[in-house]
């Protein structure tokens, strides 16, 4: 681990610095996709509010992994009175655009690095995952079991008439994420999501790209091929369900690194490097975040309260 960080502290820190402001554009880029999510809902979210919200959601992902998604719906349900089931929908459809273009990502390397990526892929990622899968039947059948019990009791509560308290808020819940969810289809500006999608992805490419020129061992010899190759393996990492992806972003780009002729050390001090000035960025803005929306920000007026004529 010395060897490690004393290598970091050799980088070129201006070429991290740029890694820096290109996840930031990502970051703006994301919020404003979310804010053009909620506005079909008849919602107006301040893009200050959604930023906060995303960052202090971040923030949260680092202490809890997937404790981010809920906790940025409920930020921003306070401060702009928005039903919190609804943002909740608007987040799934956010999930599945990012999956949508993780998708698209390994597409184009494949295409790319068609033999550097098939071999890691099997022997890093799906070779493990049907191993363990493989080896517990049971475990699938219950899964599979959960799953369509689930769905049959959505359809049920959806359906029962004069229900329980408890379960017209389960009803509420469950109708407002369906809400959410139907967003995607009331944009009116599609393209522009599609915009910021792509937008945001492509900073992604170009933050990891970016950062090569950070440390002599990877400098030279790797081209813009190897960066999406790299975003890739550090997407895949960062969906694992641990904290920040720590760990397996590391695993993952390091044998990447490790493909292009990088030792074992420099590709860990790569992974390590581009992961810690990223958490570093997280915890920063998501600090300051958490600031802005407890003590800086004023939560809206309720439509109620804009109805009754209340200030």
């Amino acid at each position: 681990m010395s060897l490690v960080i004393e290598k970091i502290s050799h980088a070129h820190f201006g070429w991290l610095g740029l890694s820096i402001v290109l996840s930031v554009l990502a970051l703006i880029s994301r919020s404003m996709r979310w804010k053009q999510l909620i506005e079909p809902l008849g919602y107006t979210p301040r893009l200050f509010s959604t930023f906060n919200a995303l960052m202090f959601g971040y923030l949260a992902n680092l202490a809890i992994p997937r404790l981010g998604e809920i906790t940025r719906c409920g930020a921003l349900s306070k401060s702009e009175e928005i039903p919190f089931e609804k943002l909740v929908g608007t987040v799934i459809v956010e999930r599945v655009a990012d999956v949508i273009m993780l998708v698209v990502s390994i597409g184009a390397v494949a295409f790319l690095e068609f033999d550097r990526l098939g071999g890691f892929l099997e022997e890093h990622v799906w070779g493990p995952i049907l191993e363990k899968v493989g080896s517990s039947p049971l475990l699938i059948g219950v899964l599979v079991l959960v799953f369509l019990t689930g769905i049959f009791v959505m359809i049920y509560l959806l359906r029962m008439k004069n229900p329980p308290k408890f379960i017209e808020k389960v009803r509420t819940l469950i109708k407002g994420i369906l809400e959410g969810l139907s967003s995607v289809t009331q944009l009116k500006n599609k393209w522009l999501f599609v915009f910021h999608s792509f937008f945001i992805w492509i900073m992604y490419f170009l933050m990891t790209y970016i950062c090569f020129f950070a440390l002599d061992a990877t400098s030279t010899g790797l081209d813009l091929s190897a960066g999406l190759f790299m975003m890739v393996l550090g997407g895949i990492g960062m969906t694992a369900p641990v904290q920040g992806g720590i760990g397996t972003y590391h695993l993952l780009v390091s044998k990447g690194m490790e493909l292009y002729g990088l030792s074992q050390t420099d590709g860990i001090v790569f992974a390590t490097m581009v992961h810690s000035t990223q958490t570093v960025l997280l915890i920063i803005a998501g600090g300051f975040s958490m600031v802005a929306l407890f003590f800086l920000t004023k939560p809206r007026p309720s439509r109620n309260d804009v109805a009754s004529g209340k200030n």
